[in-house]
């Protein structure tokens, strides 16, 4: 492994100009070839070293244990190959890292230096070869996963459990937002999947992996005037008094459909949590157009949407080309094979909104 470093400013009296890699030195600042491509300096006052790191790893053993031949043997390697690098590392340095009298062997002034500096050069590679080694082995996996605010968390939590069985080592950050957040949050880099449903919406820039299809309900209280009823039609929505949760899905695309129907919904109380829109719904406040699965209160009763049905289809969301990380990796494969609500992933029922929507509610096999 090379080390590229720059010295910061200092005089060419004082530095050796590298000759490795083709570097040339022009008489106006310098022009060279690196792994990574060509670069060029015009500040003839900029010092530019490159050494490799097992001439660090031998010289601070050297530093260490004062004596060649049992830094050689540390390192597993021959005396003369040591000492080998370690020339040439004074070459670039410009200068001796070692005062050889006889059979002692002390730092040198430039030696005691660059030690500190080295050393840090060196940690610092090692950290981030462990680190790699971790991410590879799946040892330490960092995700970062957001979830809709609207998905009840048990099936969410059986995923999680299933997650660090498989991979104990999987350090997973949540984030729970809106549908429409956690969508540009993912396209901007800050989440690796996330876990939503955004009905009305294709996007070339995404990949969606169905997981599971949950049919929409209006919540009321165990003595609404409907809480009898098998289904709840959205003509009877008109002029009931409405809980508005801010973060549905359906905010404004459901707006139209009920239009069409001439109903006319006007929310009298917001809320921005589900729990807190449940017990108003209790208290008899109003009703709540909620997924079927996130209708758990006592006194509050799920009555599923008809004419048209309304439901939604939760997918686990990347970014279409973006690599996955092992981490993402290991959440694709676990959410795939888990069942949600009983059934396979992708599989279940997903009617339609209405004639023309069939692009975003399709229905899956059953």
């Amino acid at each position: 492994m090379q080390i590229y470093e720059s010295l910061g400013e200092c005089s060419w009296e004082h530095a050796r100009w590298p000759r490795k890699r083709g570097i040339s030195r022009p008489a106006s600042g310098f022009r060279g070839t690196l792994p990574s491509g060509s670069f060029h300096a015009a500040d003839l006052g900029k010092c530019w070293l490159v050494m490799e790191m097992h001439q660090v790893r031998y010289f601070l053993a050297a530093a260490e244990e004062l004596n060649f031949s049992r830094a050689a043997r540390r390192c597993d390697v021959s005396q003369p190959a040591l000492s080998r690098a370690i020339k040439s590392l004074e070459a670039e340095l410009g200068g001796d890292l070692f005062r050889r009298e006889g059979k002692n062997t002390h730092l040198s002034e430039l030696g005691q230096m660059v030690r500190p500096h080295l050393e840090m050069v060196f940690n610092a590679s090692a950290n981030a070869k462990r680190v790699s080694q971790d991410l590879t082995e799946m040892k330490r996996v960092p995700l970062k996963l957001g979830i809709m605010s609207t998905i009840a968390p048990d099936e969410i939590v059986d995923l999680i459990t299933a997650l660090k069985t498989q991979h104990p080592g999987l350090e997973l950050r949540l984030c729970d937002a809106s549908a429409a957040e956690l969508r540009d949050r993912l396209l901007a880099g800050d989440l690796e999947g996330a876990i939503y449903a955004l009905p009305g919406e294709q996007r070339d820039e995404t990949h969606m992996m169905p997981l599971f299809s949950e049919q929409m309900v209006i919540a009321v209280h165990g003595n609404h005037r409907l809480s009898n009823a098998r289904s709840f039609p959205v003509s009877e929505m008109n002029g009931e008094n409405y809980i508005h949760r801010m973060n549905c899905e359906f905010a404004g695309y459901a707006d139209r459909i009920l239009s069409e129907k001439g109903v006319t919904c006007t929310p009298t109380y917001w809320s921005e949590r589900d729990d807190w829109t449940l017990a108003m719904v209790a208290a008899g406040l109003g009703f709540a157009f909620m997924p079927t699965n996130a209708v758990k209160h006592p006194g509050v009763i799920g009555i599923p949407v008809a004419d048209p049905e309304f439901w939604r289809l939760v997918s686990l969301v990347t970014v279409r080309g973006r690599r996955h990380s092992p981490g993402l990796g290991a959440l694709v494969r676990e959410a795939m094979r888990k069942k949600w609500y009983g059934e396979p992933a992708g599989v279940g029922r997903a009617a339609p909104l209405n004639p023309k929507a069939t692009r975003c509610a399709r229905k899956l096999p059953s």
